[in-house]
């Protein structure tokens, strides 16, 4: 009696088992892979993230082959056939062993050039494999200087804006000015249509503002062959009986008062009514000397002066006669002898 009843309680887990095998084999997974469905690996998905924040360049901005740039031309099996450090002529053309003619490579990319030259040995071998790959680059060579944090020459690899370009040579310095100016080369070889038009003079100035906001009207296309140039912003110097005597990038219109107070103020033996501007007279080694009452211009009972590039604000001490005197026979001289820039 006991085994029987034994017997027909195994049976019964047996039966309740095959059932909650079936309400499984019904939802289609086990739970453990329900749950692992739910809840991602979170370092999958963090991995997942990254490589979506580098998106591929599109066709637009790879890099076409240009004149200089070495390549290495493998077919597989073919080692007689393939070459390295093949160089790009002047008109953008090379050569391949059992090709009649020259093979157009200037402006094309790797993949298309690749797809040329199999197409032109099927004539000889049936589905040649062929790959390109650009061993140095030479044809689009720049060049960042001035007012930046690191003046440096660059090699593009791809098509590359002026804000980028700006980035690689680590920003612009705290000395720079508002505009920055691109000198353009010949555009002997030029694959992408420019920016510019084809009566377009060999320069082009762009507000510095309007480029590190992404303005596209001045954030173009860096094409080869081209100079930037950051200027550095003109000068203002104040000095005297000031806390901080300083030297003042002019980034922006700075009249009198503003300048004295980025100098720290003036001292308490100070004569403000005596404050005099050592004005520069542009293209001339002359200077005039413009004395202003700076308690009249706090008060509101004088209007307070706009600086020009290249003034010297000279604050007097009380009884002092010889500073300014001093000053114009070193510093002022000494401004005018500066070279003048010429940008072609």
């Amino acid at each position: 009696m006991k085994k029987k009843m034994f017997r027909s309680f195994g049976a019964r887990l047996l039966v309740l088992a095959a059932c909650l095998a079936a309400s499984f084999s019904v939802n289609g997974q086990q739970p453990e892979q329900t749950a692992a469905a739910k809840t991602p690996d979170p370092v999958v998905t963090t991995s997942a993230s990254k490589v979506q924040t580098m998106p591929a360049p599109n066709d637009e901005d790879r890099y076409r082959i240009g004149p200089g740039d070495i390549l290495d031309i493998r077919i597989l099996n073919r080692p007689n056939l393939s070459r390295e450090a093949v160089r790009v002529e002047g008109n953008g053309v090379i050569r391949m062993p059992l090709i009649d003619g020259e093979i157009q490579a200037g402006c094309k990319t790797e993949g298309e050039l690749a797809k040329e030259i199999a197409e032109k040995y099927t004539k000889f071998y049936r589905t040649p494999q062929v790959d390109v790959f650009i061993k140095e680059y030479h044809s689009r060579q720049v060049a960042v200087i001035g007012a930046v944090n690191e003046q440096s020459r660059f090699e593009l690899q791809r098509r590359v804006r002026l804000l980028e370009l700006l980035t690689y040579a680590k920003g612009t310095a705290p000395k720079a000015g508002q505009v920055i100016n691109v000198v353009h080369a010949p555009r002997a070889y030029a694959c992408q249509k420019s920016d510019q038009p084809a009566e377009a003079t060999a320069f082009s100035s762009y507000k510095l503002s309007d480029t590190l906001q992404g303005d596209p009207r001045a954030n173009p296309y860096i094409e080869p062959g081209d100079i930037i140039t950051v200027p550095e912003a003109n000068m203002i110097y104040v000095v005297g009986n000031v806390y901080t005597p300083l030297t003042i990038p002019l980034k922006e219109p700075i009249t009198l008062s503003r300048a004295v107070a980025m100098a720290g103020g003036v001292r308490q033996d100070s004569k403000k009514d005596k404050v005099r501007i050592v004005r520069q007279e542009a293209g001339a080694g002359t200077s005039t000397e413009i004395v202003v009452d700076l308690i009249a211009i706090e008060k509101k009972r004088a209007e307070d002066i706009a600086l020009l590039p290249n003034d010297i604000i000279d604050v007097p001490t009380s009884g002092s006669k010889t500073f300014l005197r001093g000053l114009l026979g070193t510093v002022a001289p000494s401004l005018a002898q500066l070279p003048v820039r010429v940008v072609p």
